[in-house]
């Protein structure tokens, strides 16, 4: 049945919440804690779940001053991460969890206003502490992202804390609002605000592989890409997918690897070959440092306690397709 009400049809399955409206079609999965599909126009945006992230491949300076030994918990965490519990509210109205049998109560002509689904995991450290991710989805098929990390002062210090998005197909480029250049909390004097486009997923060719290509204060960041894994999609015409501010800028990484991948070179010909597109919007860096390679930590400023709350947002914004 065509919606025809400019509502979002909410699909209530065994396994699984669907959404969809003009154009789009979403799909959380209660098993594999996260969005599990993102199509959009007949694209899917989508390789793996989104996640929330916690590692940064090791620096230099993070060699030569321990850091990564000191919180190796957090690759870990980052690595083996899943929900615990879920969360679904309709119209700002939270409903009992609706997988099977309690799904067959719906019909398939089920439409809302709002639809907000909350993800709760809980680190695989020690201790453990929770962290929430929530999806809210209106009609115009943008999804608000807010994620929060609930504090816990027996843990490491992060190297980061934010979403990972995998994509199916490499990039083209991305076009970002926000600082020129790389940046980091400690390397930001140089980065002239502006809007920038990257072609293609730059690497920086360090002897040995690691984190790069990480940008602050970024308003928003557009990912193009022009292939897809469907064999009988033929189309080489780009297609978008942006990401905007909420109440605060935030950083993102855009890169062919994962921060796993990254860290297990040793050398740079031993990335694998680029496959994917890995955007990981960010609301907290730990600086990099570089005062010396030799011991020098990174100053007080610039570290990302794990006592302390972190919160962040941002929109998917499919408005423009």
């Amino acid at each position: 049945m065509a919606n025809t009400n400019k509502q979002l049809q909410i699909i209530y399955s065994d396994g699984t919440l669907g959404l969809g409206g003009d154009g789009f079609h979403y799909i959380f999965s209660y098993s594999r804690g996260g969005l599990e599909s993102l199509e959009i126009n007949g694209k899917q945006w989508l390789y793996r779940e989104p996640k929330p992230t916690f590692w940064r491949a090791t620096t230099d300076n993070d060699r030569g001053n321990g850091f990564s030994k000191k919180s190796v918990q957090w690759m870990g965490a980052d690595m083996f991460v899943d929900a615990t519990s879920i969360d679904v509210k309709v119209n700002d109205q939270l409903i009992g969890f609706p997988g099977a049998p309690t799904n067959n109560k719906y019909s398939n002509n089920e439409y809302a206003d709002k639809v907000e689904i909350i993800y709760h995991y809980e680190t695989l450290t020690t201790p453990s502490t929770p962290v929430d991710v929530s999806y809210t989805i209106t009609p115009n098929g943008n999804i608000d992202v807010h994620a929060h990390y609930t504090g816990n002062a027996k843990l490491p210090d992060l190297p980061v804390f934010g979403i990972r998005f995998v994509m199916p197909t490499l990039a083209s480029g991305f076009e970002y609002d926000g600082l020129s250049g790389e940046t980091y909390p400690d390397r930001m004097a140089g980065g002239q605000p502006g809007t920038y486009h990257i072609d293609g997923l730059p690497v920086t060719k360090y002897l040995v592989p690691q984190d790069c290509g990480v940008h602050m204060a970024t308003n928003a960041l557009t990912v193009t890409r022009k292939t897809t894994k469907d064999n009988s999609d033929q189309s080489k015409t780009p297609f978008s997918l942006s990401f905007e501010k909420l109440d605060q800028p935030f950083a993102f990484s855009c890169l062919p690897y994962t921060a796993e991948e990254l860290e297990n070179a040793t050398h740079i010909e031993e990335l694998p070959i680029p496959r994917r597109t890995v955007v990981s919007i960010l609301g907290a860096v730990r600086g990099v440092g570089g005062i010396d390679s030799w011991g020098r930590d990174v100053e007080a400023q610039y570290h990302i306690p794990a006592g302390d709350d972190i919160d962040f947002g941002f929109t998917l914004d499919v408005s423009n397709r």
